[in-house]
């Protein structure tokens, strides 16, 4: 998708119409609308997500109020006012306007507005504009372009993008991203396979035997079984993120409850240092399981090793491992009848005899050979044995280290629940029973998952024996052949797509955390490492020794590394649809529309975000105040815009304090005196000379 051009109509503070048109070169990719704080920079941003998703950001107030006041003020009673935002673009060379439109009118003291509706034009081969035909729904062709679930990572507020690696938005994140891959599609085909599957079993049931049916529907029972079992987890895990949502809002008013502000930021500090212990607990027991598993048969040598050994001394005593004797030459002395020491050589004699038996013997040159390369062997072993041992003895330190600490923790977090339990204020008490009962329920999804993982793993099993079973069974019918060879193709196909579904995400995962890295190493001037687990839950960690820490990032470091993440996703996506791997919307175009992406950062931040934001996205839309926009962030995208607007902000105030910005040798006006009782705001494009 790439944006052409923006149109409003009485749009929030856009009083009747007005018009962008935007950069859209390579090398001239930015579009630069400059504004101060409350002149329309976020009603500008929404007006994008309105038109093509009626979706709004967290950040604009009253969003059911959508058309200008002043406007309305100008309309007689029952008089309706039309609002509406219009977004040309061209997708796949193919070019599109979509409106969307609402109506309000004054009844009374109140303002009533109208339910919003949506139209959508493109071009057609003749060139001519057409309407979409009324049983196409334009959210559904939008969606196929650029999905609902993914705006979040095209047009966003920059102020409040560090939200981004928030717990609680992990499955948005990760659901977004796997529909940009175009795993949704899999998931389409595995469904309608598996559907397939089971009509294609009812007809071969209709034409087995009794136990070929029996087999049949146990395994169909045991499949609703696990689907059901697989349904449920899925709920867990959102009741879980829910459940974490909870306890942190639980526990921020905990932090806000005067006196105890102190006690409940050190039980955020205790669990942080629980969570950063389990994880080495368990990094501790993985490694020592891959040790054991890569290592651990090194425990079980040394008696074979001294056997090997005695065999090797004895062969050696009694002389059956010559010296490196070839048989070649051992021929060529027979056939020259002569031996080195100068004795005859013919049939017959002694002589001869003692030297043919060393033809017997030369072979055995080759089994030295090895024995000496097996006793080399063998003295690995023995390093490695005394390494595996050391491995062991530090990663059960580690382990038994966690576990004091852990046991520790838990004494002093108990400790501050029963004080908070004992608190005379009743509000403190209540937020803990909250904690309490957030903390039981959390513990009993937990269990339940990993019981339902075992019985899903266990039913996996017995599945798989079941077809195994049914694969087995004697055909005598050729229709029974038939059904059975179409069912295994159809549950065969369901399983490679099932396989490759895994391998995709895991690749891309890989990929992405990659990109991430080096993009985020770009930016930042700390050693902090970006980190994706597989449910797309963004962290920093720090490398202390050989561990991985989490740090309490800033607000300025999350916003980078949000901001790092979206590049990511969309270089990595860009990447994948030229090589043909995404199966999803066709993303190989990707505009990023940025309200306010420097403000809470530093001075350094500010041009290593500025200097990479072009190179991230085909189109760049920058709104900025002028204190955000001067300087370094200026110095770094000046070559690359392409179209540039100031947004004036006429206020109603008595005397208000006016404010103007210098562009390209002319002064605009960013804040002066409205002509009426009314607040509004224009929009007037930059014309740079030269």
């Amino acid at each position: 998708m790439k944006l052409l051009g923006l149109k409003l109509y009485n749009f929030r503070p856009f009083c009747g119409e007005h018009a962008l048109t935007f950069a859209k070169t390579r090398d001239r990719n930015i579009t630069v609308i400059h504004g101060n704080n409350g002149s329309g920079k976020t009603a500008l941003l929404n007006a994008f997500t309105w038109a093509l998703y009626e979706r709004f950001t967290a950040a604009l107030a009253s969003p059911e109020q959508l058309v200008n006041r002043r406007a309305l003020a100008a309309a007689a009673a029952q008089e309706r006012v039309d609002c509406w935002v219009e977004v040309a673009f061209d997708h796949d060379g193919k070019h599109y306007r979509v409106r969307r439109s609402c109506q309000a009118y004054k009844q009374g003291e109140a303002v009533v507005q109208t339910a919003s509706d949506v139209t959508m034009q493109f071009v057609g081969d003749d060139g001519r504009w057409s309407t979409l035909p009324t049983a196409k729904n334009p959210d559904d062709v939008i969606g196929r372009m650029l999905p609902k679930s993914l705006h979040q990572y095209f047009f966003f507020d920059g102020e409040r993008i560090e939200q981004l690696v928030r717990t609680d938005n992990r499955a948005e994140i990760a659901e977004a991203t796997q529909k940009l891959l175009g795993v949704k599609v899999l998931d389409n085909a595995i469904k309608h396979l598996n559907l397939a599957r089971k009509t294609l079993e009812d007809e071969y049931a209709s034409v087995g035997d009794a136990e070929t049916k029996s087999l049949l529907a146990a395994r169909r029972e045991q499949e609703t079984t696990r689907e059901a079992l697989e349904t449920r987890q899925e709920e867990i895990d959102r009741e879980l993120d829910h459940h974490a949502t909870l306890k942190q809002e639980t526990s921020r008013k905990l932090r806000e409850s005067g006196e105890f502000e102190s006690l409940q930021r050190r039980r955020d500090q205790l669990e942080e240092q629980e969570k950063e212990l389990r994880d080495r607990l368990q990094d501790a027991k993985q490694i020592l399981k891959r040790a054991i598993s890569n290592r651990g048969y090194t425990v079980f040598l040394p008696s074979v090793v001294e056997k090997f050994r005695a065999i090797v001394r004895d062969q050696e005593d009694k002389g059956q491992l010559p010296a490196d004797v070839k048989p070649k030459f051992v021929q060529e002395l027979l056939e020259m009848q002569r031996c080195i020491c100068g004795m005859e050589l013919h049939p017959g004699t002694a002589h001869r005899a003692a030297v043919e038996a060393w033809l017997q013997k030369s072979g055995l040159a080759d089994v030295q050979s090895t024995v000496y390369r097996l006793e080399g062997w063998v003295d690995e072993q023995a390093d490695q044995e005394t390494d595996f041992w050391r491995e062991v003895d530090q990663e059960q330190v580690t382990i038994n280290h966690c576990k004091q600490k852990l046991s520790q923790i838990e004494i002093d977090l108990e400790d501050i629940r029963d004080q908070l339990r004992a608190s005379p204020r009743e509000e403190v008490r209540q937020l803990q029973e909250r904690l309490d009962e957030i903390d039981r329920t959390t513990e009993r999804l937990i269990m339940e998952k990993g019981a339902n993982q075992e019985r899903i793993g266990r039913l996996s099993h017995e599945l798989t024996q079941l077809r195994k079973q049914v694969r087995d069974r004697r055909q005598n019918q050729s229709r029974q052949k038939l059904a059975l060879k179409r069912m295994e193709a159809a549950q065969d196909a369901s399983d490679r797509l099932k396989e490759l579904k895994q391998n995709q995400d895991i690749l891309f995962r890989q990929e992405l955390q990659e990109t991430l890295s080096n993009l985020y190493g770009e930016i930042s001037f700390k050693a902090y490492i970006p980190r994706i687990s597989d449910k797309y839950e963004l962290n920093l960690v720090e490398r202390v020794g050989n561990q991985e820490l989490l740090v309490g990032a800033s607000t300025g470091e999350n916003q980078i590394l949000s901001l790092s993440f979206i590049g990511s996703v969309v270089e990595r996506i860009r990447q994948w649809s030229q090589d043909k791997l995404v199966m999803g919307p066709d993303s190989s175009t990707f505009p990023l529309v940025m309200d306010s992406p420097f403000g809470s950062l530093d001075e350094i931040y500010r041009r290593q975000v500025a200097k990479l934001l072009p190179e991230l996205a085909d189109q760049l839309m920058v709104m900025a105040s002028k204190t955000q926009w001067r300087g370094e962030v200026e110095e770094e995208m000046r070559d690359r815009i392409g179209r540039e607007y100031v947004l004036i902000y006429n206020s109603p105030k008595d005397e208000v304090q006016t404010d103007s910005i210098p562009i390209g040798g002319e002064t605009y006006p960013l804040i002066r005196q409205s002509p009426d009782e009314f607040e509004f705001t224009e929009v007037v494009e930059v014309r740079r000379h030269g």
